[in-house]
């Protein structure tokens, strides 16, 4: 009874990091809709426990050991989706760049105030224009994560955005037209990219594999990407896992002068 009030600074931060380390478990357990089995792990630590340090049942202790090795592995094989996405969370470039602004750090400079509307204005001026004749498109514009290895999956281009341009790639008979195009540092750097596909299946059925693919770049980077619908001609923004749908010119371009630095 004396060694369990005997508790110190150190063991209380212990318990806190653990009670923290299982939160965020049970969340990202929940978003993947795999909470039984993150029910089923808690039973079977507590069976772990209970029978090698309670009972301290030797044979049965020794095999549970050897099965709690084994499974950590499996459990990374099987969840490796959205242990990236935790992990990606965590190191969030949001967050670094909250910490690098006490040193009056930015990606354009100290006070630096850039004139995003050369860019701004061809791709909303482009989207309203295929909008209007139903033509699919696919914009991923970059932000603070490189992307560098989705640009390398299409064709290199690295021209500055005009309207004109972005209907040429993206008009039905251009062999670029199924790919995304990527826009970083003010220009378009690649068309025809190969983009992540989610599977998540709360995505609405009537939206297509644009979308999918829209949905995947923005879970696994800060990119912002505009999709225009091939059937609806409607015009959707997808930011950090979530969408933005039936956007008006005015939203699609009050969003982009925010995003785009």
């Amino acid at each position: 009874m004396d060694t369990f009030f005997d508790l110190g600074i150190k063991d209380l931060i212990d318990i806190i990091l653990v009670a923290v380390m299982l939160f965020y478990v049970y969340r990202m357990m929940r978003e993947s809709r795999s909470l039984n089995i993150f029910y089923g792990i808690l039973v079977f630590v507590a069976i772990w426990v209970l029978v090698s340090l309670v009972l301290e049942m030797r044979l049965l202790g020794g095999i549970m050991d050897k099965l709690v090795s084994v499974g950590v592995i499996g459990l990374v094989i099987l969840f490796q989706d959205e242990i990236r996405k935790f992990l990606y969370n965590v190191g969030t470039q949001d967050r670094m760049r909250r910490l690098l602004a006490l040193f009056a750090i930015n990606r354009h400079g100290k006070g630096e105030k850039n004139d995003n509307s050369a860019v701004v204005m061809p791709i909303v001026r482009a989207c309203v224009s295929m909008s209007r004749q139903k033509v699919g498109a696919l914009i991923v514009i970059e932000c603070n994560d490189p992307l560098d290895d989705i640009v390398a999956t299409g064709e290199l281009i690295d021209a500055r955005p005009s309207q004109r341009l972005i209907e040429n790639i993206f008009f039905k008979n251009s062999p670029l037209h199924d790919g995304a195009m990527v826009i970083a540092d003010g220009r378009i750097k690649a068309s025809g990219c190969i983009l992540p596909v989610s599977h998540d299946n709360d995505i609405p059925r009537e939206l297509g594999l644009r979308h999918r693919a829209a949905m995947g770049m923005s879970q696994e980077s800060d990119a912002l990407i505009v999709v225009v619908s091939e059937e609806t001609g409607r015009i959707t923004v997808a930011k950090k896992g979530e969408f933005q749908l039936r956007l008006s010119p005015e939203q699609l371009e009050s969003i982009l002068s925010s995003e785009i630095k």
